[in-house]
């Protein structure tokens, strides 16, 4: 079935407008993982580690973007009985499958090229793998139930790895454990989204879907819910964070947290809107204002800081 609108024909020329829809740059919200970092070692006030947090970012950006491109073009086919992919640009014909090729290796080798030139070894290290990563899930890997959502997870790990190996800031197992676990949550509520279609359509979107159920899914994100809290809780307890931040009252954080957290399952569960995180992020004025909060928070005690020593 090809749904309306949707075609297989490329027009003669792209857009502007095609090419950026193509390129994701929403998306990049996921990248500001990078500045983890810097923000949980209270070092958000020295311009020289943002400045390389942001070339870090930048660079990255343009691998993800490859990988966004890479990523439609594989599943052109499919994403055209989707009810709302159908709209992409490779789908939708908007942008030939030359020229999306181009596009792909234009980001891929500039983004890891800038990052070779311009940053630590490691950096360009951990943006490799996550290209090698991310194109063998787009091949194979997303059609295996459970390490479609671990990959998904890694990634936000690696975006940690490469803010950490371009500022030299070492992290706490305790954040690279919430990221994954965080990213893992996320990833499956999105899970939900496509088997909330199966069950409205009786049409699988993607292979993997197959190992998915309503009930695995809601199962697993109160499980996921429950252990990200507890792994950030953790983590702000524990004694060396006390004394990196110069106050025991970290563990305040967590109540933004807990709050972020049952506000996307009220989305999940009650709204049925979790079919992209970013979007949802985006649009919704509550999980912003919490996300902006705890952010300040930290910046806050950065500044405090940083003023009394």
């Amino acid at each position: 079935m090809v749904w309306p609108g949707a075609c297989k024909t490329p027009r003669a020329m792209s857009t502007t407008k095609d090419i950026l829809f193509l390129l994701r740059p929403h998306q990049y919200l996921k990248n500001l993982f990078i500045f983890a970092p810097v923000l949980f070692a209270a070092r958000v006030t020295e311009a020289q580690l943002l400045l390389t947090s942001a070339l870090a970012f930048a660079c990255f950006c343009l691998v993800a973007s490859g990988v966004y491109v890479f990523n439609d073009l594989r599943d052109r086919e499919a994403d055209r009985e989707h009810p709302k992919k159908r709209n992409r640009p490779i789908a939708s014909g908007a942008v030939g499958v030359g020229q999306a090729r181009g596009l792909i290796v234009g980001l891929l080798a500039a983004g890891l090229g800038l990052a070779l030139a311009l940053l630590p070894l490691g950096v360009a290290a951990c943006i490799g793998v996550y290209i090698v990563l991310n194109l063998l899930y787009s091949v194979k890997l997303k059609h295996v139930p459970l390490l479609d959502v671990t990959i998904i997870a890694l990634g936000f790990v690696l975006r940690l790895f490469v803010g950490s190996a371009a500022t030299g800031i070492e992290l706490s197992a305790w954040i690279i454990l919430t990221t994954f676990l965080l990213a893992l949550f996320l990833a499956l509520a999105k899970r939900r989204d496509d088997e909330l279609i199966f069950l409205e359509t009786g049409k699988r979107m993607r292979q993997a879907g197959a190992g998915y159920n309503l009930e695995f899914i809601n199962v697993s994100l109160g499980i996921m819910a429950a252990v990200v809290v507890v792994a950030y809780t953790m983590y702000t307890l524990t004694p060396s964070v006390a004394a990196h931040f110069g106050t025991d009252k970290i563990y305040l954080s967590v109540i933004l947290v807990v709050l972020g957290i049952l506000r996307y399952l009220q989305l999940t569960f009650v709204y049925k809107d979790s079919g992209s995180p970013t979007r949802i992020v985006l649009k919704d004025r509550f999980l912003q204002a919490v996300i902006l909060c705890w952010g300040a928070f930290f910046v806050a005690v950065a500044v405090w800081r940083n003023t009394v020593r």
